[in-house]
């Protein structure tokens, strides 16, 4: 009989994607379900992008790829880096993966050791801590409450560090809150991290682009040139470009930590899809409008969705400055019955809750480190927003 590695005992299938399976078998069955769970964007990747990966198919680009990336999209790569975040990495400073989640997971099991802790600033994306623990590592969860815009406060990462310290976590804008840091923020967080010269930096800027009302994102080894040799600057086509499905993601950082990176990737996989790299160079090197277009409708989905929350009962919610994500604090609803019986004592009971009454698809804030909080997705369409906002102020309405 088949037994589970004892390091998969202490990681489950993040709820998330737990979720997002649930919808597909209730969606099976004849069930509507209202989605606002998945963070993966409603548009159509660029047709430039997909047009040059169906050449380079065409073309037989087709075989075994390097296992850092083909030389073409590391290139597009530094450019990127150069032209958007005014960092130089050399072509063997950066790496391709099968999208930024393989990157960090990459990252980790080359650095960390049993007993290692990794600083995870909450809430935060769920896999982050799942991937240490894989590796042995300890997740050091940081507290960052909605009093200080869920950012991570520069006293509290002091706190934090000790000698078993191997990487502080960062990402803005934030997945799930939408935080998004000033540079005078980040800048507070280079003077602590400059003071514990071993500690290292990963970087997630997946939803850089998507910032709201006129808010901007800073890469921190840009912030402090200092930093660049021991920080890991995570990026990938998935959000901005909306190019989930071809699982491409990239990163730029130390020589030395590529190499082991390179070398981890190179046990899992054999490289990234060449017609998917072919796609993302041109994604990155062509037009850029497409962004500010998707970045102009998630703004305006956004303030739709933060002002249906506020008309909830016993919802209060905050309005991010950026990714595609809301998290409203549901503390007003928790105590009371729903109207087939249920009492709600936590967020994943609301959450719960209102798939089963009112089927609407969302995440509870524990899967994140926060409660009582829950996360929505307006990354999809504005049909499936206002009625998922509209069944929630029902559901709400209808709590005793």
């Amino acid at each position: 009989m088949f037994e589970p590695a004892e390091r998969l005992k202490n990681v489950k299938v993040s709820a998330s994607s737990a979720m997002t399976r649930k919808v597909r078998e209730l969606r099976a069955q004849g069930v509507k379900i209202v989605g606002l769970s998945s963070g993966e964007p409603d548009f159509m990747s660029p047709r430039h992008a997909i047009e040059a990966g169906y050449k380079a198919a065409l073309a037989g680009d087709t075989k075994y790829p390097p296992q850092d990336g083909t030389r073409a999209l590391k290139e597009a790569v530094q450019r990127k880096f150069k032209r958007e975040n005014n960092l130089d990495y050399a072509l063997d400073e950066i790496m391709v993966s099968n999208g930024s989640k393989q990157i960090m997971f990459g990252a980790t099991m080359a650095s960390v050791n049993p007993g290692d802790e990794v600083i995870v600033p909450s809430p935060g994306w769920i896999s982050y801590a799942d991937q240490i623990k894989l590796c042995g590592g300890v997740p050091v969860h940081v507290s960052c409450p909605e009093n200080n815009h869920f950012k991570l406060r520069a006293e509290d990462l002091e706190a934090a560090i000790t000698p078993r310290t191997k990487w502080v976590v960062l990402n803005f804008p934030n997945n799930p809150t939408g935080a998004v840091c000033t540079r005078d923020e980040l800048k507070q967080l280079t003077e602590v991290l400059l003071k514990h010269p071993k500690v290292l930096v990963m970087s997630d800027e997946i939803y850089e682009h998507l910032v709201y009302d006129g808010a901007k994102t800073h890469s921190i080894a840009e912030v402090e040139p200092r930093l660049k040799e021991r920080t890991l600057t995570v990026n990938g086509a998935s959000k901005a470009y909306a190019m989930t499905g071809w699982r491409v993601g990239y990163a730029g950082g130390p020589k030395a930590m590529i190499a082991a990176m390179m070398n981890m990737q190179g046990q899992a996989t054999a490289g990234v899809s060449t017609v998917g790299q072919a796609a993302v160079a041109a994604a990155l090197d062509g037009p850029q409008d497409i962004i500010a277009s998707h970045v102009a409708d998630y703004q305006n989905r956004r303030n739709l969705v933060v002002d249906w929350m506020n008309e909830c009962k016993g919802i209060k919610c905050h309005k991010p400055e950026g990714a595609f994500y809301v998290f409203p604090n549901v503390a007003g609803c928790l105590g009371k019955t729903t109207p087939k019986g249920k009492k709600l004592e936590t967020d994943t009971d609301f959450v719960t809750a209102l798939l089963e009454e009112r089927h609407v698809a969302t995440v509870q804030g524990a899967a994140y480190g926060m409660s009582p909080y829950f996360r929505i997705s307006y990354a999809t369409d504005l049909d499936s927003i206002r009625e998922g906002c509209k069944r929630i102020k029902e559901f709400c309405a209808e709590l005793r």
